[in-house]
């Protein structure tokens, strides 16, 4: 258990506390939290790399305490009615498959893709429209849907990078190379 590692695991704590607090209606302590989320992501992610602790948990775990903090806010603004069930649908299902593809091509033997900047404006730019539907900004679900659009065209991106770094990797009957 390195800096990085203990920083993502920071973030899995937070969920909980997250969704306490905006359930009690405290919305702006609510975002704080989300924000304090993003800053360990930041931090967890420089900190590997500047001090070659970039560990293969630290490399699974990280996108996975994003998505997950993600679809927490998500299904508490979707169940709060502060976004749409299509919003939240497009987000999950993008999030979920994100996921699910990388847990499944990881098991079986293929490389993955690491987080790269695209993922990471991703990650930003939905920070930027879930602070913009917290403090109930004009346009925020428009600015919502175009961040959306883009998530699934870096998505679309991901798989193409996918597929040429396992392009020369076959699958044994075992699931491994």
């Amino acid at each position: 258990m390195n800096l990085p590692n203990l920083l993502t695991s920071l973030r899995f704590l937070l969920i909980p506390v997250y969704i306490v607090i905006f359930a009690e209606g405290h919305m702006i302590p609510a975002f704080l939290i989300m924000v304090a989320a993003g800053i360990t992501d930041v931090l967890d992610g420089y900190i590997a790399r500047r001090t070659g602790q970039i560990t293969t948990a630290g490399m699974m775990l990280d996108p996975l305490a994003d998505k997950m903090m993600l679809i927490t806010v998500i299904v508490s603004l979707l169940v709060s009615g502060h976004i749409s069930w299509a919003a939240a649908a497009a987000m999950f299902v993008r999030d979920l498959g994100m996921i699910a593809g990388g847990f499944y091509f990881h098991f079986r033997g293929k490389k993955t893709v690491p987080a790269n900047w695209m993922g990471k404006l991703t990650t930003v730019l939905f920070y930027a429209a879930i602070m913009l539907i917290f403090f109930e900004a004009p346009n925020a679900h428009v600015y919502l849907w175009g961040v959306i659009g883009f998530s699934f065209i870096t998505s679309m991106m991901y798989i193409v990078m996918f597929k040429a770094l396992n392009k020369h990797i076959t699958e044994t009957p075992t699931g491994h190379s």
